[in-house]
């Protein structure tokens, strides 16, 4: 890759991808890989769906962006969608997960603004967390190497530990609280599942204390869990919930979901995106809600998914040295390895597997969720291969 033009905020690898179709990517010259990465967690129908592939095609040939002064008809179908199919009854449209967290950031601060609460502005973050790049979700991130040399940060955000009832009770007490935004696996942060204590502590304690619950769904909605969004696994009751990433099959959108008691706090120029919602990505977002909402997709995914829980657990009992845990829900799963994550997750590039790293070395698996049975087998086999080299070392 020539890098001389491009900013260096990445160390990409030497691949470069032409081509994909379903759950592989394709090099010029022929070589094909088995993506069990799906772009982070985008490409939640795989790569060129037929059906995306053609409502963006049919889309693009029509009417590509006029902005939100005008009413645009694929964004009004996909919020009533969208809300219908879950706790929300508006939806605002961005262009990606950190855009979404920070605006649901601002719609809890609004709507306590408009309560007669402007005190109550503070955020509550989970310890390992991952919310986006920009300032204030720098500040909402956990991670203090992502913050370096950006500062000053935003303030109005407090971390409470993992799965930590005491550390989350200590923090709630306090009468400046907003919102608590939490995702219901810690993607970036490791593949860590939220317990159900937890949630349910969360729950009581907003109720108790009256503050709102930020669901970010960026990594974990649309269907990466077996249900169509995370929350839905769990306690939760949201009230502002962050999407993005999956929903649009590769295309950026993101969008900030609310009930309308909330939501209400928002009036006419108190929030805006040139870009977001505009008529060609709504298209996209639909036809992959088409994909997800045909009948039985559902059932087959969690046939999959169980598939895969099952493949993992025998890797890890098979290689005790090799995978330390089994770690996530769904399809955003984790192996925590003994092995430096960047070693393994090269040598199974080399077998043409593609794979991502998360904190805590562990190696994140994210297919598409029309992955087929024999491709989680292809992929289970690479890793088995892996772990038998190095057992053999």
């Amino acid at each position: 890759m020539n890098s001389d033009y491009i900013m260096n905020t990445y160390s990409p690898s030497d691949l470069t991808f032409e081509s994909g179709e379903g759950s592989w990517l394709f090099e010029k010259n022929g070589e094909k890989y088995l993506d069990f990465a799906s772009g982070i967690a985008v490409n939640s129908v795989g790569h060129c769906h037929p059906h995306l592939v053609a409502e963006i095609q049919r889309q693009a040939s029509k009417l590509i962006h006029t902005s939100n002064l005008y009413n645009i008809s694929q964004q009004e179908r996909l919020a009533k969608r969208l809300c219908n199919l879950s706790f929300a009854d508006s939806v605002f449209f961005a262009n990606s997960g950190a855009e979404a967290n920070e605006g649901a950031v601002k719609v809890a601060r609004r709507y306590m603004y408009e309560s007669g609460k402007p005190e109550r502005n503070v955020i509550l973050c989970i310890e390992g967390c991952f919310h986006g790049r920009t300032l204030s979700m720098l500040s909402a991130t956990s991670k203090v190497e992502n913050r370096l040399g950006f500062g000053p940060l935003p303030d109005g955000f407090r971390h409470v530990g993992f799965n930590d009832i005491a550390s989350l009770e200590s923090h709630c007490s306090s009468d400046d609280i907003a919102a608590i935004m939490i995702e219901p696996v810690l993607g970036e942060g490791g593949a860590k599942s939220v317990s159900k204590k937890f949630f349910l502590k969360v729950q009581e304690l907003a109720v108790k204390n009256k503050f709102l619950i930020i669901s970010d769904e960026v990594q974990t909605g649309i269907g990466r869990l077996g249900t169509l969004f995370g929350y839905q696994n769990t306690e939760l009751k949201p009230d502002i919930m962050a999407i993005a990433k999956g929903l649009g099959g590769g295309v950026p959108i993101g969008a900030i979901l609310a009930t309308k008691n909330v939501s209400s706090a928002m009036k006419p120029g108190s929030h805006g995106s040139t870009f977001g919602g505009n008529p060609l990505v709504t298209a996209s977002a639909n036809a992959v809600l088409d994909i997800l909402t045909e009948k039985n997709f559902f059932q087959r995914l969690n046939e999959k998914i169980n598939f895969l829980t099952l493949k993992l657990n025998e890797l890890k009992k098979d290689f005790p040295n090799f995978a330390l845990e089994i770690r996530g829900q769904g399809f955003l799963r984790g192996i925590k390895l003994k092995e430096p994550v960047n070693d393994v997750q090269n040598e199974l590039k080399k077998n043409k597997v593609l794979f991502v790293p998360a904190a805590e070395n562990v190696l994140r698996l994210l297919p598409p969720l029309t992955v087929k049975k024999e491709e989680i087998e292809l992929a289970i086999e690479a890793l088995r291969k892996e772990a038998n080299r190095r057992s053999i070392l």
